[in-house]
């Protein structure tokens, strides 16, 4: 089963080049806003217009080439902030392979960090002058022995120079995964292929330059917010609005103030976060709120919940928000980011399927009375194509059928930095474009193609597997999270070998504010998992609040999840 979108036409350049020209067209006008709330307030506005940000870039590029060649890796190790988009589009004018990272400060990704710098081997890295005592500090220890540049404090460039056109099939970065595993993969993406995202996601979410804005809090060393905070800008020549994702925590209604206070806004953020707004916005911040002139706000999070989508436009109706400007996705680093996403101007379809049957691998319309599970879709996609195969053969599945997913365009990355085994595993799968030559992604994602649009259903190495029944975890998860003792969106399931067989284990955090019973809570939650899936649950482990482990953007990594149960670190914290 397939099915596919009109391409986005490709163009020559990177994105350094296309923010030179923007600078010639755009001069004055702003490019790039960073709210900065690091003193606790409504957050100071630090800005950059189209010229500006195109001499410090150029700046940065002549400092680089002086101490690194064309290739060489370029790690970025800042913050959130404009100075982290002149390091990005810095390196990428000088001809070397950006590495966007983040600073040592980042709490509990210590390890990612040091492991994603000893794939790469970067010969320079670039951070702040506020920063640059922290990173050379941790740089101390590790085996890699980069120069290190605050691109801050760079003096403009003596003139401009002419740079050479970049390959189009050259690696302009490499996006290290979001840490679900203890070791980081880097995704090489050339800059045929980001461009080509960008440009996808400009057209799919009606982006256009002085009528549009992106306005994000997403981490700029993610996917989806270097794609939303630089790359589309930067392909469509629209304003950039930015704050740190901890602002974003610290007080959510930040967020929707920088969305009210920027027409014609485009944003994204996992579903969570959609939640967390509904639940932490206060009425009188919401009287602050004008949010009848947002374009888009993309759930970019698997699963959607369809109760979550509820919620926030419950919430935030009264400030003017359209229910038809929530737009779900599907994307992955491997493909740069976007993959799918549903229609402008419809609110996300939602269907609710047979759960047994979909467990079993078929698509079907719940009848009344039968055990069910409502899925949101991710609409069609962008500029590329999608078909869902399985997983072993690679055979196209049929209609109705439950397969990973794979996806084929010009934003499919190369590969993995120094892993051929892997890649070739992942990428470039037969049959492949007569046309284009283009393989197959391999995605580890399980979906199913109904009435012409992408429903994602879970991930292959998720799949619990409990005497020969598959088990969607996210089923799983939302069951143990009705109940009031347990923390919203806290709650992981997974795995494990049991000896005999796997058996199913669900790790989850306490709700705040509440002493509950863990003994008595634990009991509730065996019999409704018993009750809702016929499903034995062999073992259930409390935690407090914050102790389940996330990935850098937030999401519950049930990955790290399992690896922590398994090692006893999780276990060792159980409440009760």
């Amino acid at each position: 089963m397939e099915t596919l979108s009109h391409p986005v036409p490709a163009t020559a350049g990177s994105f350094a080049t296309l923010l030179g020209q923007w600078a010639r067209r755009l001069g004055d006008r702003i490019a790039v806003t960073h709210l900065d709330h690091r003193d606790g307030g409504d957050g100071r506005a630090v800005t950059l217009t189209w010229r500006e940000l195109d001499e410090r870039v150029e700046a940065a590029a002549a400092r680089l080439s002086e101490v690194a060649g064309p290739g060489e890796r370029a790690a970025v190790l800042a913050g959130q902030s404009a100075d982290y988009v002149v390091a990005f589009l810095g390196a990428l004018r000088a001809g070397l392979v950006a590495v966007p990272l983040f600073a040592p400060g980042l709490p509990g990704h210590a390890g990612r960090l040091a492991a994603a710098l000893a794939d790469c081997g970067p010969r320079v890295v670039l951070t702040t002058a506020g920063e640059f005592d922290d990173v050379t500090r941790f740089l101390a220890g590790s085996p890699v022995d980069p120069v290190v540049l605050a691109v801050d404090t760079v003096p403009p460039a003596a003139g401009t120079r002419d740079w050479p056109e970049p390959d189009p099939g050259a690696p302009a970065y490499l996006q290290y995964t979001s840490g679900s595993t203890r070791s980081p993969a880097g995704v090489v993406l050339t800059h045929r292929n980001v461009l080509a995202n960008a440009r996808q996601a400009c057209a799919a979410y009606g982006a256009e330059s002085g009528t549009t804005s992106a306005v994000s809090w997403l981490p700029l060393f993610h996917d989806m917010g270097l794609i939303l905070g630089i790359g589309a800008p930067m392909a469509g020549g629209l304003e950039a609005v930015l704050m740190d994702p901890l602002a974003f925590l610290e007080r959510p209604a930040r967020w929707l103030r920088a969305l009210s206070a920027s027409p014609g806004a485009i944003s994204a953020a996992p579903n969570f976060a959609y939640a967390y707004c509904a639940s932490r916005v206060t009425e009188a911040e919401k009287a602050y709120l004008e949010l009848s002139r947002v374009v888009s706000l993309i759930n970019g999070s698997e699963p959607v919940l369809p109760a979550t989508i509820a919620k926030f436009h419950d919430a935030f109706a009264e400030c003017g928000l359209r229910p038809e400007v929530h737009r779900s996705s599907y994307g992955l680093a491997e493909a740069t980011v976007l993959v799918s996403v549903t229609d402008a101007g419809t609110a996300p379809r939602q269907v609710t399927f047979d759960r047994a049957r979909l467990a079993a691998g078929h698509a079907v319309p719940a009848d009344s009375g039968a055990s069910a599970t409502t899925l949101v879709s991710c609409g069609h996609p962008a500029g590329q194509r999608v078909r869902i195969a399985d997983p072993v053969t690679g055979e196209p599945a049929g209609p109705g059928e439950v397969g990973e997913i794979r996806v084929s365009g010009p934003n499919v990355g190369r590969g993995y930095w120094g892993r051929a085994e892997a890649s070739v595993a992942t990428f470039g799968l037969p049959p492949l474009d007569p046309d284009t030559g283009e393989g197959w992604l391999a995605t580890g994602d399980l979906g199913v193609l109904f009435e012409g649009e992408l429903f994602v259903t879970g991930r292959l190495k998720d799949l619990v597997v409990v005497d020969g029944r598959n088990h969607y975890p996210q089923d799983i998860e939302q069951t143990v999270e009705e109940h009031p003792a347990v923390r919203p969106h806290s709650a992981a399931a997974f795995a494990v070998d049991a000896g005999d067989g796997e058996a199913a284990v669900v790790v989850l955090e306490r709700a705040k504010g509440t002493e509950a019973d863990v003994t008595a809570a634990t009991a509730a939650l065996r019999a409704a998992v018993s009750a809702g899936h016929g499903l034995r649950l062999h073992d259930v482990v409390f935690l407090a609040p914050g102790e389940v482990p996330r990935t850098s953007s937030g999401k519950i990594s049930r990955a790290r999840c399992r690896e922590s149960y398994l090692d006893g670190a999780l276990t060792a914290r159980r409440l009760g």
